[in-house]
């Protein structure tokens, strides 16, 4: 059979509307939608459960507490020795800053977006160690002390900070507790479901006939 010139044209021509029917409603088109790369800070919001649990209400009252404590230190304009009361003022600082931070980190969700950080174990570490700073800097200072009001009340505000954070300190510390403890029921159930498939397929030679 000859295929003359005609032939090829008409050929060539239901080629290419044929590649332009396909090609058009091919799924695999090229998209002119935009790519996003981050978002940045966006969907930033106030998470109230949170302040309202127990976790946010204690973080709260030793942010304030903390701020109280330095500001009656601040107050004091003598002292004699002044060890004591400089390192009261470093510890409450120190306590308002860092307790602060992650009030804001845990409030409006920022510590969801860094994962790869423990936030159970790193608000423990803080809580322990802010609650020892604390009782340690407030009896230095109830026993250096020259009975005046801005010692008193700084005194009186580092011992509430202490007790707050020691408070927190167990909680956080059960809450880790709990979280190991899911974890590693999670991990013995997927383990002893592993074992069951094994034995499973061991029991049944069909299976390792098909396998051989």
């Amino acid at each position: 059979m000859r295929v003359t010139g005609d032939d090829m044209d008409g050929f060539e021509g239901e080629a290419s509307s044929t590649s332009m029917v396909s090609g058009a409603s091919s799924p695999y088109q090229p998209t002119t939608e935009p790519v996003m790369h981050g978002r940045g800070l966006r969907g930033i919001r106030c998470d109230l459960a949170y302040i309202r649990s127990l976790f946010g209400i204690l973080k709260c009252i030793q942010v304030v507490l903390s701020l109280f404590a330095f500001i009656s230190i601040e107050t004091i304009m003598e002292c004699s020795p002044c060890e004591g009361l400089y390192f009261f003022e470093f510890v409450s600082c120190s306590a308002f800053v860092v307790t602060g931070v992650l009030l804001l980190l845990f409030s409006l969700n920022l510590h969801t977006r860094i994962p790869h950080i423990n936030w159970t174990m790193t608000d423990l570490g803080n809580t322990v160690i802010s609650a020892l700073f604390f009782f340690i800097a407030s009896v230095i200072l109830a026993s250096l002390n020259h009975k005046s009001g801005a010692e008193i009340s700084a005194a009186v505000f580092g011992f509430l900070a202490t007790l707050s954070y020691m408070v927190n300190a167990v909680l956080a510390l059960r809450k880790w507790k709990d979280g190991n403890r899911s974890q590693n029921i999670h991990q013995t159930s997927d383990y002893i479901r592993a074992r069951s498939e094994s034995r499973d397929v061991d029991c049944r030679p069909e299976i390792q006939r098909l396998d051989a």
